[in-house]
């Protein structure tokens, strides 16, 4: 029985070296990853990378959950007349999460009529970041 363990020992180890039982190197489980992007900028181009980035995480990422939070300068994006209008709205139809930081709309005096229709709210854009890396989200900030 030892020599059966030894030998079985020397299998495993043999195979791990070769790479034989090695984990995809992508890092994230096979069929789904979780992604949080910070949008805190006003500047058109990098709501345009945000969004390229989420977009191509959906194609590359099966199953893949993506929330954009979107607070201080970053939220006159997602006011209903604002230059990348229609492809936030074609991220959320995809089945992204768009949010705006009430704190912010607050202060800078916005209502939801203002707003995008296709968004939704959280009381504190940088609590909500905060709750999603908890929850094992991956953070970027374009």
């Amino acid at each position: 029985m030892k020599s059966m363990n030894k030998m079985l020992g020397a299998l495993l180890g043999g195979a791990m070296m070769l790479g034989v039982l090695a984990l995809p190197a992508t890092g994230l489980a096979a069929d789904k990853g979780k992604l949080v992007i910070q949008v805190s900028d006003g500047n058109p181009a990098t709501w345009n990378l945000a969004l390229n980035n989420a977009k191509n995480v959906q194609k590359d990422v099966k199953g893949a959950i993506i929330e954009i939070v979107a607070y201080g300068p970053g939220i006159g994006m997602l006011k209903a007349d604002s230059e990348v209008a229609n492809r936030v709205g074609e991220a959320v139809d995809s089945g992204m999460k768009v949010v705006a930081c009430e704190n912010t709309m607050k202060g800078q005096k916005l209502s939801k009529a203002d707003m995008n229709p296709k968004i939704g709210y959280v009381k504190a854009g940088v609590v909500e970041l905060m709750d999603l890396q908890v929850e094992g989200y991956s953070y970027i900030r374009p």
